[in-house]
């Protein structure tokens, strides 16, 4: 395994993180033991959750994989201390949940104290390594949706009152970092300078969508999280799994994603996304590259990378991406992938 350092820390972060969005549901517990025991072999120590997994959202499974962690720590009480642990409380502005706090999950004391305190207990630990927030409390357009989609007008929660409360937090042990997810360049940068001239915890790291068919945060993200040392948390980066070349021609093997959960990821299934994944599968088959480990290992080339989250349904799966990590891009994949990009500019962003 390879490591990166979180944002200005002395925390060493593995370059492969272990995604758990689908446990509790597509993946069942027994599977995700598996998953978490290798792992733990392959030295992958960044885990990463969020109080409102698993994904897609529902009431009756809400919860299920910070439980599903917890439950495996207690049964290996020597896991906890070689995993770094993440997790995420919901904000109010990109959607209401009305299952989580009564959907009334502002990004205020109340809300994130409960939040906090929640996480702590199903997840059976004393502190929580990196507390994120999961998306901006205000309106933004994010999850691929366009400025139109949002009213910015609807401010939320201040982020300096938030940040205030995840600096208490951090004093009094129950989380030892902050960091942010979801957020735009004006956030980002809002967190930094407020932590700067006011004294609060800075935030070390940002968790944001990225893969070969959404580069966005190559446009204005990354020289904040290279220049003031808060990389990126890559989320995604197979695109849902589009980017293995499994649904072109709208084919969708048994019980993945896209037949279980239709409704879910159609950032993935936009104009011109097709065209692009053939390409870059195509590219693939030329150099005699596996196309999931040519889409992770350029994510791994970037400066701004800390770590690349990945969710897996196997540890067939999991161990293939961790893989990716042996593969060396040429110069002439690398340029091929580019041109593609050219022609094909963030069809899902």
């Amino acid at each position: 395994m390879k490591y990166s350092y979180l944002g200005n820390t002395t925390e060493k972060i593995s370059k492969i993180g272990l995604g758990t969005m689908m446990w509790g549901d597509q993946v069942p517990e027994e599977e995700a033991i598996l998953q978490m025991h290798l792992a733990l072999e392959h030295g992958i120590n960044l885990w990463d959750t969020a109080e409102m997994y698993t994904i897609p959202a529902k009431k009756e499974t809400q919860g299920n994989t910070e439980r599903i962690i917890g439950n495996f720590f207690e049964k290996n009480p020597t896991a906890r201390k070689n995993v770094f642990l993440a997790t995420k409380v919901c904000g109010r502005g990109a959607r209401s949940i009305p299952w989580i706090r009564d959907g009334q999950h502002f990004l205020d004391e109340k809300n994130i104290r409960s939040a906090v305190e929640g996480s702590l207990k199903r997840l059976k630990t004393d502190a929580i390594d990196l507390y994120q927030i999961h998306w901006p409390d205000r309106g933004v357009p994010i999850f691929g949706k366009r400025v139109g989609d949002y009213h910015f007008e609807e401010q939320g929660i201040p982020i300096e009152e938030t940040l205030s409360i995840l600096t208490s937090l951090v004093r009094e042990g129950k989380i030892r970092y902050i960091g942010v997810s979801n957020e735009t360049p004006w956030g980002m940068m809002e967190w930094i300078m407020l932590s700067k001239q006011k004294g609060y915890e800075q935030i070390v790291s940002i968790q944001n969508a990225y893969n070969l068919l959404t580069r966005q945060f190559e446009g204005g993200l990354s020289e904040i999280a290279l220049r003031e040392k808060c990389g990126l948390m890559a989320y995604s980066p197979l695109a849902m799994g589009v980017l293995s070349g499994k649904y072109l021609g709208q084919k969708a093997p048994k019980n993945s994603r896209m037949i279980l959960f239709p409704e879910y990821g159609s950032r993935y299934r936009t104009y011109g996304a097709e065209q692009a994944i053939q390409e870059y599968v195509k590219i693939a088959h030329y150099y005699g590259l596996d196309p999931v480990q040519m889409a992770l290992a350029f994510l791994s080339t970037k400066p701004f990378m800390t770590s690349i989250l990945v969710g897996a349904t196997s540890q067939e799966q999991l161990l293939k991406n961790i893989k990716s990590l042996d593969v060396r891009l040429s110069p002439e994949v690398i340029s091929a992938i580019e041109e593609t990009y050219m022609r094909f500019p963030d069809p899902c962003a």
